[in-house]
């Protein structure tokens, strides 16, 4: 199960702007048809550090809006350039976590 905190995509360009590709995990989702089981979670709830549609959406309507993925996606590794990567990696550099909770509080608070 991931952990809370900041992912990369693997689309992220470390030569671009930190928050690139970045997101902010932010809890498990379960459809309401189905038992809730610890360590069964169908969904990973999740927004973006950067202006995507989620986002401007949220800013619309005047919610807070999410993306929610399979866990099973968020979890595999995808073939890019004929190599694999998982398709997110989770943020660990302290430096990079404080820029990205400054961009977070900005753009959430």
């Amino acid at each position: 199960m991931p952990e809370s905190g900041f992912y990369y995509h693997y689309k992220h360009d470390s030569a671009g702007t930190v928050n690139n590709y970045a997101y902010e995990v932010m809890g498990v989702g379960f459809h309401t048809e189905d038992d809730v089981r610890p360590g069964e979670a169908h969904f990973l709830v999740y927004r973006p550090l950067y202006e995507a549609s989620v986002y401007k959406a949220s800013k619309e309507l005047g919610i807070p809006c999410f993306y929610n993925r399979p866990l099973e996606m968020w979890l595999e590794d995808v073939e890019k350039d004929g190599k694999k990567f998982p398709r997110f990696q989770k943020v660990t550099d302290p430096s990079v976590i404080a820029e990205l909770e400054k961009i977070r509080d900005k753009m959430y608070s």
